[in-house]
């Protein structure tokens, strides 16, 4: 069998060497994992991991090369773990095989029950969105503040952020993403002022971020998500600017509230291209009446977990 040199793809080496690979599982739940996988597999289109479109395709969704492209595993393995067979997997290849297939943490839970193996980084919420992160966001008011990461995933957020942006627990977790909404129909896109200009800075810190992530399939996922929903978004992201996340003024436009114009400022609760707190301030007397007009509404305890951070 023909394997990458990875060191996942080792392990593949190994484990399949020691176990019979020519029948079937008797075990139920290896049945119900072949099935798992290839309905994974089918959901997956080339273009949201960053695959070419070769060739004519009799089946939805990707391959099996190509998963096992993904993973850095051997096609042969592969295809022997979605037919059931009874095949040793060690824990490392189930990790790769859940981060080519865009696993949502329920979904990797699953894949790990499944195979019998005890997942050796279960996804929680993210570690950086401590108590006391959350109690300090709530203690910032009446400035509205969040915990966001290097690719604009919000993660935590007080009652007067929402007064902005809008009620985030109302839109499915892929889409509590800045980058997202600026270049999407949302309330974000409507209320930022300056947004060509605004969007280009978040575009080109974004390019940047890449530069550290880009081999995570979550990055790529949601890079070809924006080319894919927004000209605009493909236009900036062409011109290959980059920029390093700092400081600086925005203006929102609020209904019922007025103009804001505010300064926002980065407290980092990582490294650099790590996870950061924005705050917004206001730059004038106006804006700080202002802000007590801010509709809110209050996020939940679990407010913050919109994905998981890399």
């Amino acid at each position: 069998m023909s394997l990458t040199t990875t060191p996942a793809a080792t392990t593949v080496a190994v484990t399949t060497a020691m176990a019979p690979a020519g029948k079937a599982s008797p075990d139920p739940r290896r049945q119900q994992l072949a099935a798992f996988l290839r309905s994974r597999r089918e959901r997956i289109t080339p273009e949201q991991v960053g695959l070419p479109l070769t060739g004519r395709r009799r089946t939805p969704g990707l391959r099996r090369e190509e998963v096992a492209q993904l993973a850095a595993v051997g096609v042969t393995w592969y295809t022997w773990l979605e037919q059931g067979r009874e095949i040793q997997v060690s824990v490392q290849v189930l990790d790769a095989v859940a981060r080519a297939l865009l696993l949502d943490p329920s979904e990797r839970a699953h894949l790990f029950t499944l195979a019998g193996a005890e997942d050796p980084a279960p996804v929680r919420e993210c570690p950086t969105v401590t108590p006391a992160v959350r109690m300090t966001l709530d203690r910032m008011a009446p400035y509205p503040a969040a915990v966001i990461n290097s690719r604009y995933d919000v993660l935590a957020y007080n009652a007067q952020y929402t007064g902005i942006v809008g009620d985030l627990e109302a839109l499915p977790p892929a889409d509590r993403n800045l980058m997202w909404l600026a270049f999407t129909p949302s309330r974000f896109h409507d209320v930022l002022v300056d947004h060509e200009e605004e969007r280009d800075v978040m575009v080109a810190r974004f390019r940047s971020g890449m530069g550290d992530h880009g081999a995570e399939p979550a990055w790529r996922a949601l890079l070809c998500r924006l080319r894919k929903a927004s000209p605009v978004f493909d236009a900036a992201w062409q011109r290959h600017d980059v920029l390093r996340p700092g400081n600086g003024l925005k203006r929102f436009l609020v209904p019922e509230v007025g103009l804001l114009r505010l300064d926002y400022t980065s407290f980092w609760l990582g490294p650099a291209q790590g996870p950061r707190m924005v705050v917004y301030t206001p730059k004038d007397e106006e804006t700080t009446a202002l802000l007590a007009r801010l509709p809110v509404r209050l996020p939940s305890a679990g407010a913050g977990a919109a994905a998981p951070l890399h």
